[in-house]
């Protein structure tokens, strides 16, 4: 197999990676939303307990609690989110840089085709 076909495969594999790469920072993009929002919710509340899921059941739990277990759920996701985005950057860097190596390989192809 041929040095650009090797860069060819492993430019399509890079790509696959992250388009799920990508999938995991929406998806953790939503998460962290939507937990900031219920953390937001709690703060505003002037109940002293609510209802929190616990699997298929809800409990009843004390507010300050659950708005901790949410921070750290959050910052969590955050942590995570953040460790993704550098992997997304990472494989970015090495798609731009395989994609400059495929086309000055695929040049030079054409300039001994041309000089024949």
């Amino acid at each position: 197999m041929s040095e650009i076909n090797k860069l060819i495969q492993d430019f399509e594999r890079s790509r696959v990676q992250l388009g799920a790469i990508e999938n995991q920072v929406q998806t953790l993009t939503v998460q962290s939303k939507v937990v900031g929002e219920a953390i937001s919710e709690l703060k505003d509340t002037k109940e002293k307990k609510v209802y929190k899921a616990v699997g298929n059941i809800l409990i009843l739990s004390d507010v300050s609690k659950v708005k901790k277990e949410l921070e750290d759920q959050k910052e969590t996701i955050d942590l995570r989110l953040k460790t993704v985005k550098k992997q997304e950057e990472t494989i970015l860097d090495k798609l731009n840089s395989l994609k400059t190596e495929i086309e000055s390989m695929n040049k030079g192809n054409e300039d001994k085709k041309e000089a024949k």
